[in-house]
């Protein structure tokens, strides 16, 4: 695996084009501007650790730079208005995911201190993706954090959907939106207090993508706080993932707060449950919602038990409320995870 990322070929997104302003190349394909980052024939571009010794040599030093991170992508796997997601080979052959960003608007030293505090945060939850490192130059900023193999929410739901993959039973779905929901409420709790110009306790970016799913379909929520390290790029909206490719559920037009993450949990819980169609029992009169009770339409993604059916409804129901375009009528993350141990 090694030797293949040292000696990959250069790749491209599906979406790039010659003269486009939003590259999305991969870190393979700019051997030829590495000089730019060279002092003395010396990398001086290092990738410093968030926190702990996990990339620490026998020496007590960080020893990935910039030119290692080059050498070792395998080219990109993701992107969104945020950056490009690339998949890299680190120390000893582990493979890791670096989130490099478009645009960043604030200078190296708020960077510095806005990721070590959301790595901090993240660390202290089971169910959030830790961050391992980050750099920070005049070409590339980025953080690096765990990789999950079985890719994203987004991965899984799309490939039974559309690859005719196994799709998910109804017990692993209802863990994976335990898990969301517990990592919500972990970010939730924490101080509304500013720091210094800081917002902690809101995620910001809460989609299927951005849920990482491990080989026991634990849940994993990523990017908590990346809006307050890099900037959207508007532009390329068209080209973020829709919960469905099938329906566009109503774009709230609201700044980032709690009331928002709930939202976004609620479009990902109806995404989970039915794609398209219960994406779009959002917008459905009391009529249509009692056909799903009285079983007159094929609407969930799943078989499910008799002994399940209530518990069912209840999350479908908790989703609908979840997505009410009045913000105060959306119910706390508190009382979601009561409803959802009962």
């Amino acid at each position: 695996m090694l030797e293949r990322a040292l000696n990959a070929k250069a790749k491209r997104s599906a979406r790039y084009h010659e003269g486009s302003c939003l590259s999305d190349l991969s870190f393979c394909e700019y051997d030829d501007i590495f000089i730019g980052c060279m002092e003395n024939n010396e990398p001086v571009m290092q990738v410093m650790p968030c926190n702990g010794d996990h990339a620490m040599d026998e020496d007590g030093k960080f020893r990935w730079t910039l030119k290692d991170v080059m050498r070792a992508s395998l080219g990109v796997v993701g992107e969104s208005a945020l950056g490009v997601t690339e998949k890299v080979v680190c120390t000893r052959g582990r493979l890791c995911v670096l989130k490099r960003f478009r645009m960043v608007g604030i200078k190296r030293a708020r960077f510095e201190r806005r990721v070590k505090r959301l790595a901090a945060i993240g660390q202290c939850c089971d169910y959030i993706v830790p961050m391992k490192g980050y750099l920070y130059s005049k070409r590339f900023k980025f953080v690096v954090c765990d990789y999950y193999p079985m890719g994203s929410l987004y991965d899984l739901l799309i490939g039974a959907r559309e690859h005719g993959h196994t799709p998910l039973t109804w017990r692993k779905r209802l863990k994976i939106i335990l898990h969301i929901a517990k990592a919500i409420s972990f970010i939730h709790s924490q101080s509304s207090t500013k720091e210094r110009s800081m917002i902690i306790n809101v995620h910001g970016n809460l989609k299927t993508s951005n849920i990482m799913i491990d080989v026991d379909f634990n849940a994993y929520v990523s990017n908590f706080g990346f809006t307050q390290l890099a900037i959207e790029a508007c532009d390329i909206g068209q080209q973020r993932r829709s919960p469905s490719p099938h329906y566009q559920p109503p774009t709230l037009h609201e700044p980032s707060s709690q009331k928002n993450d709930i939202y976004h949990f609620g479009i990902i819980v109806l995404d989970i449950l039915g794609g398209a169609k219960a994406l779009e029992s959002i917008e459905w009169d009391f009529e249509r919602k009692e056909e799903v009770k009285d079983e007159k339409c094929d609407f969930f993604e799943f078989p499910f038990e008799v002994k399940d059916r209530g518990k069912v409804f209840m999350v479908w129901n908790m989703a609908l409320a979840c997505t009410n375009r009045t913000r105060e009528a959306r119910p706390s993350i508190e009382n979601i995870l009561m409803h959802l141990s009962k």
